[in-house]
């Protein structure tokens, strides 16, 4: 089962999380590899939006926000787009658009940017807009401030992070075909009405990117887990490990219907009533031509098949859902 595992330590002005996405992701997967147009994603590109996926979970779990969060990375190699979307009761999706073939040891780099134009964009997508109110978005190049590429999403990440919202965060990220999982750790302001140090004199200088010596030496226990630890060993394990001297405040893990999960707007009904709005005429010449009525969500990957009897049902039952087929996959 999916778990976000949220804590803070105690007196300090760090935060982090943990995510070990299962079921969730094994079902973006799923859904991709069983989609006879496009087939399973290569293994450079699975880990790259695994990765992906865990570190959208883990922003929109850090945030007061009502809405969806939108990761996405655009390139200019053959992966031209990755997205995850993460919404408020933190269900996810994830998809790539990408055009040609991947070596099996593709980098990010070969992946992405290939020439330096490959771009990090989040946004936050308010659920409840308000007149004239626009979705926030913040954006960086997927090169250093040096101009040399960024050879990992947590690099990524954490510089979008100390650009866009002045947060130092140190972030591991992890995926295989099992699991997608991330850690993160982030320092909170400690300056400010209701903050840490509310009304304390001499804050400024702590509260700079890379000055708080209490993160910075939470961050380096935090940076030493590896991939294979993330991947492979519990929650309770890997906070023991990293953090046994230090005193943590945990939250209730989120799991189950409360915790991440996956979900897609998708759905055989909505393919129904889209066959409704073509007419009868123009389905039942889909079916001639092919057989089979078949449409793919471009999202997750999911196939939808209608044959004949299935199109008889929408135009002369319209008041009912399309029945269920055993041909859909």
């Amino acid at each position: 089962m999916s778990e976000l595992h949220k804590f803070l330590f105690d007196g300090l002005p760090v935060r982090g999380a943990i995510v070990r996405l299962t079921d969730a992701w094994q079902e973006i997967l799923q859904r991709r590899a069983v989609n006879t147009s496009t087939g399973p994603y290569p293994l450079p590109v699975q880990e790259m939006l695994g990765e992906m996926t865990a570190a959208g979970v883990l922003m929109q779990s850090n945030i007061k926000f009502n809405g969806a969060l939108v990761f996405q990375i655009s390139g200019d190699g053959p992966v031209k787009l990755a997205v995850t979307e993460v919404l408020t009761n933190l269900s996810v999706r994830s998809t790539v658009t990408m055009i040609g073939d991947l070596p099996a040891d593709a980098t990010l780099t070969d992946m992405v940017n290939v020439h330096g134009k490959g771009r990090c964009a989040i946004t936050l997508d308010p659920k409840d807009k308000q007149p004239g109110q626009q979705p926030y978005q913040g954006v960086v190049p997927l090169v250093d401030v040096d101009g040399q590429p960024l050879e990992s999403m947590a690099a990524i990440l954490q510089q979008y992070m100390r650009q866009s919202e002045q947060l130092d965060t140190v972030l591991v990220l992890a995926a295989n075909d099992k699991v997608a999982a991330g850690l993160i750790v982030q320092r909170m302001p400690i300056k400010g009405e209701a903050n840490l140090a509310a009304g304390a004199q001499n804050t400024e200088e702590v509260d700079q990117i890379g000055l708080n010596e209490e993160y910075n030496r939470i961050a380096h226990l935090a940076a030493s887990l590896t991939r294979d630890e993330l991947l492979n060993l519990d929650v309770e394990t890997i906070l023991h490990r990293l953090f046994w001297e230090e005193k943590l405040l945990r939250f209730v893990p989120e799991d189950g219907e409360g915790g991440p999960h996956f979900a897609c707007t998708c759905s055989r009904e909505r393919v129904g009533n889209m066959l409704r709005s073509l007419g009868q005429e123009e389905s039942d010449s889909i079916l001639e031509e092919q057989g089979m009525i078949e449409v793919g969500c471009e999202f997750c990957g999911q196939q939808y098949r209608f044959d004949a009897v299935d199109v008889a049902h929408l135009f002369t039952e319209r008041g009912n859902d399309p029945p269920a087929s055993s041909l859909m996959q």
